[in-house]
């Protein structure tokens, strides 16, 4: 859930600032951009070269730069999708909550419209005390969000709670904040994608010019829309950006239906956008086939149809297909629809120009089993992901 989203971290001077370098890495790898605003005592325990090669970004240490030019705190509250405090000392808690201005991250924090998180950091008595709890109270009634303290061994060799919660432990809570409030949020989705590889020989096999691009575009769009997503990827060199995305590899159309079939009684919605061979071999010749004769017969055989499958296992799941045609396109995907027990086709050209195969735009048509029909133009296959997103969302409701 990270991905994409502007982190602005508010580092306050804790011994446990030392870890807020490990915490940006982390940010960086699950795909957030990454500001850094620290109070001055906050460099004692990390240096601001470190975050900024880290974060990629120039750390704020004041209202004026080096060469006094003033760090807009407006700017900075207005950009972030979280402003993230870690670690919160009972120094910068207290005049959060008393509404006190004297640095840059403070400003930040006065000025943002967006949701803070803190993380408190400060040794057992002093986290326990009757001050500090009240202040924690007073910043929650402002809708500050709070990750809770952890226990374990603090700077003064005491053992209790008051430790700023680990980097990863601030990642997953991260995760969960920003998921709870996406429409999809603890959805299972299951999405497959690319083509299929059927052996003829060792080195030689029947398939098609799926990219996998339409699929994994969709994979990352129901992520960014809080979805626990699966990814059944067939012999694609592309990936989903969304780092949360479990993908799963697969070559044939055999191995396409038993991994699906088995994800399926789990998922909520599964799309099935895989361009899936519908021959094979019927037989697989075991050494690579020489150039001995001016012709080669192959007898074919059907692969197994996951789709058709997955609309007999059918329950109380959506489950959505795709028609790739060259001619008819609705009268072929509204059949396919029938015959396939779907609650959603998306139908697309295999010929008109930007749509299909291979190209970074597509041009669909939504069918529902409600016989409701909606054209699109042609758009960005991430942006195509989204509009098939946002329907099916919106015909779950």
């Amino acid at each position: 859930m990270l991905h994409q989203k502007k982190i602005l971290l508010g580092i306050s001077g804790g011994i446990a600032a030392y870890k807020c370098a490990h915490l940006v890495r982390l940010l960086i790898k699950e795909g957030a951009e990454v500001k850094v605003v620290m109070t001055k005592s906050a460099g004692d325990f990390i240096t601001p070269k470190t975050l900024s090669v880290l974060s990629k970004n120039e750390v704020i240490l004041d209202f004026f730069d080096a060469n006094n030019n003033w760090n807009n705190h407006v700017h900075l509250g207005e950009w972030a999708d979280v402003f993230l405090i870690a670690p919160l000392t009972a120094n910068t808690l207290s005049k959060m909550a008393n509404g006190a201005c004297d640095n840059i991250l403070l400003a930040a924090y006065l000025s943002c419209k967006t949701k803070t998180i803190v993380a408190p950091a400060m040794d057992l008595d002093m986290y326990k005390h009757a001050s500090t709890l009240q202040n924690i109270e007073k910043i929650i009634s402002y809708g500050t969000i709070i990750i809770p303290a952890e226990t374990g061994e603090l700077a003064s060799g005491l053992i209790g709670e008051g430790r700023m919660a680990e980097p990863e432990n601030i990642i997953k809570f991260l995760n969960n904040h920003l998921s709870a409030s996406l429409p999809l949020y603890q959805k299972k989705v299951m999405v497959n994608a690319g083509p299929t590889y059927e052996a003829i020989d060792p080195v030689r096999f029947i398939g098609n010019r799926s990219s996998g691009k339409m699929g994994i575009a969709l994979a990352d769009a129901f992520a960014q829309m809080g979805a626990e997503v699966t990814l059944v990827l067939g012999p694609s060199a592309l990936l989903p950006q969304n780092k949360s995305i479990k993908v799963l590899r697969i070559e044939s159309a055999e191995e396409l239906f038993e991994i699906c079939t088995q994800l399926f009684k789990d998922c909520n919605i599964a799309v099935c956008s895989a361009a899936v061979a519908d021959y094979k071999p019927k037989e697989l010749i075991i050494n690579k086939i020489k150039k001995n004769s001016e012709e080669l017969n192959l007898e074919l055989i059907k692969t197994k149809d996951t789709l058709g499958q997955l609309g007999k296992l059918k329950k109380d799941q959506c489950l959505i297909g795709f028609a790739l045609e060259t001619n008819d396109l609705e009268d072929y995907a509204s059949q396919k629809l029938k015959n396939k027990n779907l609650d959603i086709i998306i139908a697309n050209s295999a010929i008109e120009k930007g749509s299909g195969f291979a190209v970074n735009t597509n041009k669909v048509t939504i069918i529902d089993k409600h016989n409701k029909i909606t054209n699109f133009e042609l758009k960005d296959k991430s942006v195509v992901a989204k509009d098939i997103v946002n329907y099916i969302i919106e015909f779950i409701k």
